[in-house]
């Protein structure tokens, strides 16, 4: 009774605010971090090359770091798909994996921008539900593999991201009955776990109505044995 008397509303105020600001800087930083990089790639060439179109026409070009920046990153994307550039790299990405402070927040930007850019490239299948870390708790999770057992039953590879850092988590196998498949795309998902669940799909409350009537059916039914076949 002690503890709920203390938890004043100025409290109860400041837990919500905390939690908010985390989810916001969550999502701000790896893209601000990303305009903030462009931007100083525009000024800098911007910097450079303006002397030379003054001595050139005579006055200076507005826009011109923007279109010289806009050329680099369409060239470094050409390099970057062909044979030579994508070993190059990935000898730049080994590089960057091998310092401590630069490894996390490379891998971090990485994944989010892919995840917009090109959600397939993440690996992950398909955004179910599960019951995860404790019984009658939801949580999603991404399927990373599916296969069939002996008996012909279906064996799912999943991967439970933590919140606000999507590049850690815990990797699940679970039975086809264990999951309640979505409809929310992986984007939406990894958008989910970035924000720590600020930034929440609309179907998502639906997914979960769903996923609290599959449980009600298998407790009514008895429980679904999850025995691995005998090797």
């Amino acid at each position: 009774m002690s503890k709920q008397k203390n938890v004043t509303p100025w409290n109860r105020f400041m837990k919500k605010f905390r939690t908010v600001l985390i989810a916001g800087l969550a999502v701000t930083i790896p893209i601000g971090l990303t305009v903030w990089i462009i931007l100083w790639l525009f000024d800098k060439i911007d910097q450079v090359l303006q002397p030379l179109i003054v001595h050139i026409f005579g006055h200076e070009i507005t826009g011109v770091g923007f279109g010289v920046t806009l050329v680099l990153i369409i060239i470094i994307g050409i390099v970057a798909t062909n044979v030579i550039g994508r070993r190059i790299v990935r000898w730049s990405e080994s590089i960057l994996s091998k310092i401590p402070i630069t490894k996390s927040l490379y891998v971090a930007i990485k994944q989010i921008v892919q995840s917009f850019t090109n959600p397939e490239k993440t690996g992950f299948m398909q955004v179910v539900l599960i019951q995860f870390p404790a019984k009658g708790m939801k949580t999603i999770a991404f399927i990373t593999n599916e296969e069939m057992d002996r008996k012909g039953k279906k064996i799912i590879n999943l991967f439970v991201p933590t919140a606000f850092n999507p590049t850690g988590g815990f990797m699940e196998i679970v039975r086809e009955e264990d999951i309640v498949r979505t409809n929310i795309t992986v984007e939406d998902g990894l958008k989910l776990m970035v924000s720590g669940g600020s930034m929440s799909p609309k179907n998502l409350c639906d997914n979960v109505l769903q996923a609290e009537e599959k449980d009600i059916r298998t407790m009514s039914t008895g429980p679904i044995s999850n025995e691995m076949p005998a090797a």
